[in-house]
């Protein structure tokens, strides 16, 4: 979930590079839509702003299954919003700009299950 689309096209060419097939969203809310109406085995996610945003997609992930690993971005450390996010459930917070490297060190922990993965980015099987 991103609302730049240079950062969203990015995020889908690592998830696809590790074999995802991604969903991918322009806002935190079609995310929280997404994450009801679909299977995903991975999501990535934006913080948003300082008022973190992006916990209303962590908050949707663990009503729908509390097993699903999302990883949060961050533009800057917000150590608020990161104590939050882990809090949710978060499998990870780290902060943008991100290697192909950095988040494959993540995704490699969480191999697709079936492969889709929406970009919020997120996962979907």
């Amino acid at each position: 979930m991103r609302e730049n689309p240079e950062d969203l096209q990015y995020y889908f060419n690592i998830l696809e590079a590790y074999g995802y097939r991604v969903r991918a969203c322009n806002s935190h809310q079609e995310g929280v839509c997404c994450l009801g109406d679909e299977v995903f085995d991975f999501v990535i996610v934006s913080q948003g702003t300082p008022r973190f945003e992006g916990s209303s997609v962590l908050k949707r992930a663990a009503e729908v299954d509390r097993s699903l690993p999302v990883l949060v971005v961050a533009r800057c450390l917000d150590m608020g919003c990161y104590l939050e996010a882990m809090e949710l459930g978060a499998v990870d917070y780290l902060v943008e700009p991100l290697t192909v490297w950095e988040v494959g060190r993540v995704l490699e922990s969480y191999p697709p299950i079936q492969s889709i993965a929406p970009s919020m980015s997120g996962a979907v099987r």
